[in-house]
């Protein structure tokens, strides 16, 4: 607790969220070789290399009117100086605008060109000029220039030749300096001010609605949702801590043990804390996956405390505490030992460097650790509770005030209320039948024996069962099916954030066309030939081609002076045009050249920056898009690569996040395989793979049709219900496997009164625990909720319905297991009780004539 002095937060998403090993990782460091950030003054459409620091405003009507007209453009100037004016107040001088952005060529700050385009439309509607017209998604400048207006144009209607009618929406951007700590510092600051200043433009103007964006609004929004959680998480301590209570409480005052239940999720709650002290003092940071792991902890150390409590209600009340202890420990903590065992394996292998995702590793490698100590603490702090209430009850003093009970006759003396706060039963006052029935008050320990056993194994409700599983491998092969890979980012941001609106806006007006894409090749090939500038604009076809390069060779190819011209004298030409053709003044941008010894100019590297049509599915599309381009440029003659900031996020994403549930699959497929061999019959192993797959089947196919994508975190969990489905399955297969002598049906009530109670109480308690998270203002959250939902629900299905159901009458046969006996064989056994002196233990002795 104390390490928490050295707390920190993770502040870049792109550390835990993008693949740590991607080519898009290393295309992005060739690009920045090859084409500096201070040498891109120009290609600035949408964060070409790095998304540095910027602002970002989408303005739009809510009445869906025309942002060109006359009222609206003068509000979007209005609004553009106002962003302009801001200024960040520093010891000894306030930094403006003009001092942290980017510069031009002629020292002048550089803005979108929609704000050229907005001045020139009020320029000619001053001077009554009906000429003027803007063309989508390329227009013209007055100075000649072509300029992209794809991404600050949205929701666009033309007339005829691509003429803009109206746009529903329109997109300005601010790039800011970022090259030392101090002025990384300032951009900070003024991106603040700057989302400031614009929502409170928009309270004076409350017919158009703004959205503002920066590049640190996803850091923020991603961080927000530890903050949103804080109340809802306490709320759902209380209700877990309550619920617990009441499930370990029982009318016998002396058999009740509440203080067991609130000291279980004590446990729980100290084995998460050591681990999250770890983390800080090895120099971890916290982000808000961790959100997940007190639920994963709560599912596993609350069904181990349970379990022994279970176990601890079968010893008979006249052993000495020693020998009940003893007998809980043989009992259960087999069983949750091997499932630790299996968390660790699991979490382990999610923890180790196999695992391509940075978030994912962390937070198994955080779970291992809690897991652990989890162990230890069950092991000796709640082992040692657990004797401590056994001598409170030994001695019959009452469970919560620790008081000796009075015996029944002073009882009847008192009043109604104080015989029903120290209602207990004597073992003196029991006969021998009646000594094993003493913890049958427990409500769920007689609705499970009386009631529940029986019908579940009834005939008639055995086909409803099998039918109602047969449509849930249906819904869940429907939803399977469906799979997609969330690689969204707003999926693990707090909602009603200004990601979350940014990003709606966006898909909304301005998912006609693709991010910017940069075109780079990175050879020296022979541009003064005719076929190779016919390769290049082969394989941009079917984009729309948005650089002054690209325009250059078709400039040369219409001119037909390329043809049979030399090497240095098209590079000569080449270099000459840079200075006397306005046109292609920002060329020099896009070209690399050098000079060899002989003092002739050789062209090492150029660029064209791409956009493509996309539909509504962007994201996918893009991907698609990468992947396309991927391979075209392994087989293509010229050496090229491309690249976008969201490739970092994009590129390999889906085989990195469903990495570490195929290798926490494996591994456990593995240990089931090898601790075949040492359990008392291999079978408990083949129905607990069997049972895994049918829950981690059902998981993903209905996480599907409840709109949850396979991301970061849906596939944390994921791991953990291969871990949970064990934990709560495990004890009931091994006993039903291991029973002899009875028939299939008299071992699955046995096994379901036998583990069924710390089961019920542990899915009880976790999903009290889960509800409140449902009402967490986050996306990060809404897919934690829903997919821990599932697992506990399904994993609760089978364990109640589908596995007491199907052993009836599947393997293993009971009547083959059945030993032989005949007359000549029978066996005679003698039990020899012997009492020591002083009455305080009683030993049986039983042997064998």
């Amino acid at each position: 607790g104390a390490s928490f002095s050295r707390y920190q937060v993770e502040e870049s998403v792109e550390h835990l969220l993008a693949p740590t090993h991607s080519l898009a990782k290393i295309e992005r460091n060739l690009v920045d070789s090859l084409f500096p950030v201070n040498r891109s003054k120009h290609r600035l459409y949408s964060d070409l290399q790095t998304p540095g620091r910027y602002g970002r405003v989408i303005i739009t009507s809510f009445r869906k009117a025309n942002m060109l007209d006359q009222h609206h453009t003068d509000l979007i100037l209005k609004l553009h100086s106002a962003v302009t004016r801001i200024q960040v107040q520093r010891p000894g001088f306030n930094y403006t605008f003009a001092h942290i952005c980017i510069l031009n060529n002629d020292k002048t700050c550089i803005v979108d060109d929609i704000v050229h385009v907005l001045e020139e439309l009020k320029a000619a509607r001053s001077s009554n000029r009906t000429n003027f017209a803007i063309t989508y998604p390329i227009t013209h400048l007055k100075d000649g220039r072509e300029v992209y207006n794809g991404h600050q144009l949205g929701g666009v209607t033309v007339h005829s030749k691509d003429r803009v009618k109206s746009a529903e929406a329109i997109q300005l951007t601010y790039y800011l300096q970022a090259i030392n700590s101090l002025n990384d510092m300032v951009a900070e600051k003024w991106e603040s001010i700057f989302c400031d200043t614009v929502e409170l433009f928009q309270k004076s103007n409350r017919k158009v609605k703004m959205y503002p964006f920066t590049s640190s609004s996803l850091k923020e929004d991603f961080q927000k949702t530890s903050r949103v959680s804080e109340r809802y998480l306490i709320t759902s301590l209380v209700l877990v801590v309550t619920l617990a209570i009441l499930c370990c409480s029982m009318q016998d005052c002396v058999r009740s043990k509440p203080w067991l239940g609130l000291l279980g999720l004590l446990t729980v709650t100290l084995a998460t804390l050591t681990a999250a002290g770890i983390i800080n003092l090895t120099g971890g940071k916290y982000n808000s996956t961790f959100l997940g792991i007190p639920f994963v902890m709560l599912g596993h150390g609350l069904y181990g405390t349970f379990e022994m409590l279970s176990s601890w209600r079968k010893t008979r009340e006249d052993q000495h505490v020693k020998e009940r202890t003893a007998a809980v420990f043989a009992d259960s903590m087999l069983s949750f030992s091997l499932t630790t065992a299996m968390y660790l394996v699991t979490f382990g292998i999610g923890a180790s460097p196999f695992t391509n995702i940075e978030a994912a590793r962390i937070f198994c490698c955080n779970s291992c650790i809690a897991i652990f100590f989890n162990y230890l603490y069950v092991l000796s702090f709640y082992g040692s509770s657990l004797v401590f209430t056994g001598y409170i009850e030994n001695n019959y003093q009452h469970s919560i005030f620790c008081r000796k009970v009075p015996k029944p006759e002073v009882l009847q003396e008192k009043p109604a209320w104080y015989r029903f706060l120290l209602t207990a039963k004597f073992s003196e006052d029991t006969d021998d039948s009646e000594e094993t029935n003493t913890y049958e008050s427990h409500l769920l320990v007689w609705f499970l024996k009386r009631y529940y056993c029986d019908w579940i194994t009834n005939t008639y409700v055995k086909p409803f069962v099998v039918l109602f599983y047969l449509v849930y491998i249906s819904f869940a092969l429907m939803g399977y099916l469906q799979v997609s890979e969330g690689s969204d980012l707003s999926n693990i941001v707090a909602t009603a954030t200004r990601t979350i609106e940014y990003t709606t806006a966006q898909q909304k007006y301005f998912s006609n066309y693709s991010p910017v894409i940069g075109f780079y090749i990175y050879e020296s090939i022979e541009y003064w030939n005719t076929s190779v500038q016919e390769d290049v604009l082969e394989y941009t076809k079917g984009f729309v081609r948005i650089s002054w390069f690209e325009s250059y060779l078709n400039y040369l190819r219409k001119l037909n002076i390329s043809t049979g011209l030399p090497k240095k004298n098209f590079t000569d030409m080449l270099r000459n045009s840079f200075l006397k053709t306005p046109q292609f003044a920002h060329f020099s941008e896009d070209i690399i050249f050098s000079k060899k010894y002989n003092n002739e100019v050789d062209v090492v590297a150029s660029r064209m920056f791409l956009v493509a049509k996309t539909m509504e599915t962007k994201r996918e599309e893009l991907y698609d898009l990468l992947e396309t381009l991927r391979k075209l440029s392994l087989t293509s003659k010229v050496k090229f690569i491309v690249f976008n900031p969201s490739f970092v996020y994009m590129d390999r994403y889906a085989s990195s996040v469903g990495a570490p549930l195929q290798n926490s699959c494996i591994s456990a497929l593995f240990l089931l395989f090898f601790s075949a061999f040492l359990v008392a019959d291999s079978l408990i192993n083949v129905w607990l793979t069997l049972t895994v797959a049918s829950v981690e089947f059902g998981v993903i196919g209905f996480m599907t049709l409840w709109k949850v994508e396979l991301d970061c975190i849906s596939v944390l969990c994921l791991i953990y219900g291969i871990n949970y489905t064990i934990d709560n399955c495990a004890p009931l297969l091994s006993t039903f496997v291991l029973g002899k002598e009875f028939t299939r049906t008299k071992w699955v009530k046995n096994a379901l009164e036998v583990h069924g109670v710390a089961i019920l109480q542990s899915y009880l308690c976790y999903i009290v625990g889960l509800i409140p998270l449902a009402a967490v203002p986050s996306n990060l959250t809404r897919t934690l909720f829903r997919c821990l939902f599932l697992i506990a629900l399904v994993t609760f299905f089978h364990c109640f319905a589908i596995l007491p159901v199907i052993l009836t009458f599947l393997p293993p046969s009971k009547k083959k297991r059945k030993e032989k006996k005949n007359p000549e064989n029978r066996e005679e056994i003698e039990c020899v009780e012997m009492v020591d002196m002083d009455s305080t233990r009683v030993v049986d002795q039983i042997t064998t004539v």
